[in-house]
């Protein structure tokens, strides 16, 4: 899970049930659509901006969801570039970056930082 200890508000999302092992959906956080991600190896959380810089649509959540090498990525399901869950860098054109956010679970709900 990626969470770290940092002042903030924290945005109740869903039950950590409601998203399936392996696959993304989207929230809205603080006006922003967010792109929360839950992978079935240790139950980890990612979330990171639902905006494909490319396609220029909200459509992350419903990427494919892998591996590059190390990385947990996501795949547009556009034009199929690949960010990684963890830094929001998209691995084929090293200048884009998409957001990233923190995320944990507690008590069974899902929460982003605002």
């Amino acid at each position: 899970m990626s969470e770290q200890n940092i002042p903030g508000n924290w945005v109740e999302i869903c039950e950590l049930d409601e998203i399936t092992p392996n696959s993304g959906i989207c929230a809205l956080v603080d006006g922003e659509q967010v792109a929360v991600f839950r992978i079935e190896k240790d139950n980890q959380l990612f979330a990171v901006s639902n905006y494909d810089p490319f396609g220029e649509a909200n459509v992350l959540s419903r990427g494919i969801v892998g591996t590059v090498g190390e990385k947990i990525v996501v795949a547009s399901p556009l034009y199929k570039q690949h960010f990684c869950l963890s830094t929001g860098q998209c691995l084929q054109e090293y200048d884009v970056k998409i957001k990233s956010y923190l995320v944990k679970e507690e008590a069974g709900k899902v929460k982003v930082a605002a």
